[in-house]
C-alpha cells in the first residue's frame, strides 16, 4: 500500500499582519494533487490541523474541503489526529459525518473509531481506544494504526489509568503501545503509529523547536520520548509537531517528522518543506521518499548596511516575506522606514542596528557646558545613554517640536 504522511498544517495561521490563507489554499491543493499522482491509498495527518482552538471560518472551510478532496469520495482513507494547537472536541465533532467520506478524526488519545463499512470497500475491522484496523479499497492487507493525538498530562494520565503523580508517563505510554501492538499487530498487516508528540533521538541530539511549539516539549508537559518507546511491530511512525523534516530514526522502522507545508516563522526561514510517501507491505521494511512542496512564499532573513544596500536586497527578494536587519549610522526616521515598506510589501519586521561611534573627548571627561544650545545638550544626553549613538534627524525634529509646544504653552499662561 502507498501512504502519504503530512502534518502541522496550522490552517488560519498569520505571520504578524500577513494573512496566509491564500498560500494555504495553494499548498493544500498541491498536497491533494500529490496524493492523486502518487496513487496514495491512505493519508496520515499528524496533528496541528488548525493554528488555534477557535480557527476562523475560512480556515475551517479549507480544512473540510481539503479532507474531502483527499478522501476521493471514500476511495482513499484519511486519518487525522489533533495536535497541541487543536481543540480535541472540535476535531472529533464532525467524525460521524466525516466517516461517510472515509475520513477518520481522532481528537483524544482514547478515541474509539466505530466499526463501519463504505460502498468503496473501506472498512474498520477492529477498534479500541487509541487503535484502529482498516481494510483499504483495492488493498489486500489490512493496516493497523496506533493513534496518539496530543494530550496534556492530566488527559494522558486518565487515558493510561494512572493515579499516582510519580508514575512514569513515558514508560506507561510505551507499555500501552506495546500492549496494543502485541494484541493487534502481526506480520499479516501493515503496522503504523501516528502521533503528535515530541520525540528526540536516542543519541541525545538537541532538536530546535519553533517558538510557537514550546508547550509540547515533553509528553504531557513532563517527559521526553525516544524511538525505543515504539513497539518493534510498528513499521513506520508518522510524527507531527516539529516543522522541519527530521528522521528521528532511520533504517528499517523509520520515525519521521514530515515538516509543516509552509514556513510559519523566521526560525524556519528558507527551509524546504515536504510530504513523505511510504511504500509498505506486511512483514517487510518500508520504503520512504520525501516529496518537496513548491507552494507558498519563502521566508527570508536579509541583512544590509545602509539604505542603498537595503533597497537592493529587497528588490532581489520581491516574492519573499522578509525580516530585514539593517545597519545604519543613525536611527531610521519615519521617511526612511516608509521608503523601505514602499519598496517591498512583504516586510514583516525591520531590526535596526545602529553603529557605535567613538565618544568625543569632552564627553569622555564627563564635562557639561550648560551655556551650549539646548539641542546640543539633548544630543549629548542621548549619546550618553545610548553608547554614543547619534539620535538622528527624526528624533531631533521631534525634540524641537516638543520644545516648541512647551514654549507656546508657557507663553499662554
Amino acid at each position: 500500500m502507498r501512504i502519504l504522511h503530512t502534518a502541522d498544517w496550522h490552517l488560519g495561521k498569520r505571520l504578524d499582519r500577513f494573512e496566509r490563507l491564500d498560500e494555504q489554499r495553494q499548498v493544500m491543493q498541491e498536497i491533494c494533487d500529490i496524493a492523486e499522482a502518487q496513487k496514495a491509498d491512505l493519508v496520515l495527518i499528524a496533528g496541528d490541523l488548525f493554528d488555534t482552538f477557535n480557527p476562523p471560518t475560512q480556515a475551517t472551510e479549507l480544512f473540510y474541503k481539503t479532507l474531502k478532496r483527499l478522501s476521493a469520495d471514500g476511495r482513499r482513507a484519511v486519518v487525522a489526529i489533533a495536535g497541541n494547537h487543536d481543540s480535541a472536541d472540535r476535531i472529533a465533532a464532525p467524525d460521524p459525518l466525516a466517516r461517510e467520506c472515509g475520513i477518520l478524526l481522532a481528537g483524544y488519545p482514547d478515541s474509539v473509531i466505530p466499526v463501519f463499512e463504505l460502498g468503496s470497500g473501506l472498512r474498520i475491522l477492529k477498534s479500541e481506544p487509541g487503535f484502529a484496523e482498516l481494510a483499504l479499497p483495492g488493498v489486500q492487507a489490512p493496516v493497523r494504526i496506533l493513534l496518539a493525538p496530543y494530550a496534556n498530562e492530566q488527559r494522558l494520565r486518565t487515558f493510561l489509568g494512572l493515579e499516582a503523580p510519580e508514575q512514569n508517563l513515558r514508560d506507561q505510554l510505551a507499555a500501552r503501545w506495546k500492549a496494543l501492538a502485541d494484541t493487534h499487530c502481526d506480520e499479516v498487516g501493515v503496522n503504523l503509529l501516528v502521533a503528535h508528540l515530541f520525540f528526540t533521538p536516542a543519541s541525545g541530539e538537541k532538536l530546535e523547536e519553533p517558538e510557537d511549539e514550546k508547550p509540547v516539549l515533553h509528553v504531557g508537559g513532563a517527559q521526553q520520548l525516544y524511538a525505543d518507546a515504539i513497539p518493534p511491530q510498528v513499521q513506520y511512525t508518522a510524527l507531527g509537531h516539529l516543522h522541519r523534516y527530521i528522521e528521528i530514526r532511520k533504517g528499517e522502522r523509520p520515525v519521521v517528522y514530515s515538516s509543516s507545508p509552509l514556513s510559519y516563522s523566521f526560525s524556519e526561514a528558507e527551509q524546504q518543506k515536504y510530504v513523505v510517501m511510504i511504500d509498505a507491505e506486511p512483514g517487510r521494511p518500508v520504503r520512504t521518499a520525501r516529496i518537496p512542496l513548491q507552494c507558498g512564499r519563502p521566508l527570508k532573513r536579509l541583512r544590509a548596511t545602509g539604505m542603498d544596500e537595503a533597497l537592493h536586497v529587497l528588490r532581489e527578494n520581491a516574492q519573499a516575506l522578509v525580516e530585514l536587519s539593517l545597519t545604519t549610522e543613525t536611527y531610521l526616521n519615519a521617511a526612511e522606514t516608509r521608503q523601505l515598506h514602499d519598496a517591498h510589501e512583504g516586510i514583516v519586521a525591520i531590526i535596526p542596528n545602529v553603529r557605535q561611534q567613538d565618544a568625543a573627548p569632552e564627553e569622555e571627561a564627563g564635562l557639561i557646558d550648560l551655556q551650549r544650545p539646548m539641542e546640543e545638550l539633548f544630543a549629548d544626553y542621548f549619546r550618553s545613554k545610548n553608547a554614543n549613538l547619534d539620535p538622528g534627524e527624526g528624533l531631533m525634529a521631534l525634540f524641537r517640536e516638543i520644545r516648541s509646544g512647551a514654549a507656546e504653552r508657557e507663553g499662554g499662561q
